[in-house]
């Protein structure tokens, strides 16, 4: 079931890219990092493929998918910012998300949100929801978009090359991808489970 579906996503992911070009490459990457989990491992090697075919260039697809990023991010920022963070500090207790916490993200985007935002943009997964949380703990806009806009370019890029180098075979990506998945999930078990025994304990 779950393949038929991403099966039909891809179909209408290329059919996107191939109608409407670069433009098409923004719009879908924009969704993606709008808390909508359409697959970039899907847009941007796909689009590789077509830099393969020599219907795109490298550089232009990778700029297309930074700028659909920084697009879609914003919305996502402000959504946080406006909604979620009074969410969080009125029903964090319920979720055990204490004010110490807000005030400990506050802290750790101050200081380091520039690289938080730069690791997230390259991971799988985390990369679509950063920026709702980057919202909440109100980061500088300013570095939010500078910094999606680097980390984004530079994981467009990846995928697209990675994309041209595999040519007609670039559908076999997905193969590592679901594997870097699985590590991404299984690192945020972790993290979750020592979460919640943290705050039980206290």
């Amino acid at each position: 079931m779950l393949e038929k579906i991403i099966t039909i996503v891809a179909t209408w992911i290329m059919s996107v890219i191939l109608s409407m070009g670069y433009g098409g490459i923004v719009l879908l990457m924009a969704i993606e990092s709008a808390c909508i989990p359409l697959p970039s491992e899907i847009i941007m090697p796909f689009a590789g493929f077509l830099v393969f075919k020599g219907t795109m260039n490298l550089w232009w697809v990778a700029l297309a998918g930074a700028i659909g990023c920084v697009v879609g991010s914003i919305p996502a920022y402000y959504v946080g910012m406006l909604g979620g963070r009074p969410l969080a500090e009125k029903y964090g207790k319920y979720i055990l998300l204490s004010k110490h916490d807000l005030n400990l993200a506050d802290h750790l985007f101050e200081k380091h949100g520039e690289i938080i935002i730069l690791i997230a943009r390259m991971l799988p997964a985390v990369r679509t929801f950063i920026a709702f949380p980057a919202g909440v703990v109100r980061m500088n806009m300013p570095k939010f978009i500078s910094y999606t806009f680097i980390g984004s370019f530079i994981w467009c890029w990846l995928l697209a090359y990675a994309g041209m180098k595999f040519g007609e075979n670039w559908v076999s990506l997905k193969v590592y991808f679901h594997q870097f998945h699985y590590l991404i999930v299984a690192v945020g078990l972790v993290f979750v489970t020592w979460y919640v025994r943290r705050h039980f304990k206290h």
